[in-house]
């Protein structure tokens, strides 16, 4: 029982800590101009995003919508807390690439298990 919870939510733990720990950094310019920056920022909300709405529906076992609201409601505290940190800004268009975000993992998670299932590299229940 204990091996199969720390199976399931501790990679959902480490993946929240990434996400907090990248938003306590100052500065996260990638050196690119500043499109390209710009884009390449907002591609890692909506990728980190995606990735914590697909590890909760896993370790969840539930339908969809609990992780839908955790990781909407995490983004919402992540920008929150990104407000502390010097440098940085709470972004209503961040919560938006956030969101946007949750719902591409919300559509691709059933297509990800389904391709596991059918190479037998995954049991999900």
């Amino acid at each position: 029982m204990l091996k199969k919870f720390i199976k399931l939510w501790l990679p959902v733990l480490i993946w929240a800590i990434f996400i907090f720990y990248l938003s306590s950094l100052p500065n996260l310019s990638s050196g690119l101009n500043k499109t390209w920056d710009t884009i390449l920022r907002k591609i890692a909300h909506m990728a980190e995003y995606a990735i914590l709405f697909m590890l909760l529906t896993r370790a969840w076992q539930k339908p969809w919508k609990y992780s839908l609201i955790i990781s909407i409601c995490y983004a919402l505290s992540d920008e929150f807390h990104q407000s502390f940190v010097p440098g940085r800004v709470m972004g209503l268009a961040d919560i938006c690439f956030d969101t946007a975000g949750v719902f591409i993992g919300q559509l691709l998670y059933p297509i990800l298990v389904d391709n596991l299932k059918k190479n037998d590299k995954i049991n999900v229940s």
